[in-house]
């Protein structure tokens, strides 16, 4: 707030070609479809696509057998049975992924929440307490384990120092490259 102005105008001008690359880069990021929750639709789980198909009964509206299947009759609430199903899955999968890891790091958490935040994968409050989006359950395991990993440090380190990077590594060496994989395919965690 008390920075003068033509500080902030020379900081941008002298950062003008960043953050023109910066815009192009998002920009040139493929854009996800709108989903139609139609047979032959594909859906992200666990890093691997899986196709949709409506079907004229089953057992229950929404079914996950190597393949989604949705009723027709359950057609129109598609978006709301997938978004239930994927929740469900990252409350069983993500805390016992937490629950592994913070065994081999010796880290202590105090509670895992699993939450709706559409950029923010992961966090650690002052109190251990772990918060993670259920849009990771979408992205391949090793991303997932990567947040798990990244947000258990911040248990023991609670910044992003060199010993906390240096922690992170140590459980998970190619996290750069899952970071990677985060910023490049995180429209394709949304449905």
């Amino acid at each position: 707030m008390q920075t003068p102005m033509d500080s902030i105008e020379d900081l941008v001008r002298r950062k003008l070609n960043w953050i023109r690359a910066k815009i192009r880069e998002v920009e040139s990021r493929p854009k996800a479809r709108q989903k139609r929750f139609v047979s032959g639709e594909s859906f992200l789980y666990l890093g691997d696509f899986y196709r949709l198909r409506v079907v004229d009964n089953a057992e229950a509206p929404l079914l996950f057998r190597k393949e989604f299947m949705l009723t027709r009759a359950h057609q129109s609430q598609a978006r709301e049975l997938l978004l239930a199903w994927y929740k469900e899955e990252a409350t069983k999968k993500i805390p016992d992924r937490v629950r592994w890891y913070a065994c081999r790091i010796g880290a202590e958490f105090r509670s895992v929440k699993i939450t709706d935040a559409r950029k923010r994968w992961g966090s650690c409050g002052k109190d251990n307490s772990l918060n993670f989006s259920w849009h990771l359950i979408m992205a391949p395991l090793s991303v997932l384990d990567y947040v798990v990993v990244h947000e258990l440090a911040h248990t023991i380190e609670k910044n992003h120092s060199r010993s906390f990077w240096s922690k992170v590594a140590t459980i998970c060496p190619n996290y750069r490259s899952r970071m990677q994989w985060l910023k490049k395919n995180e429209h394709l965690l949304h449905i």
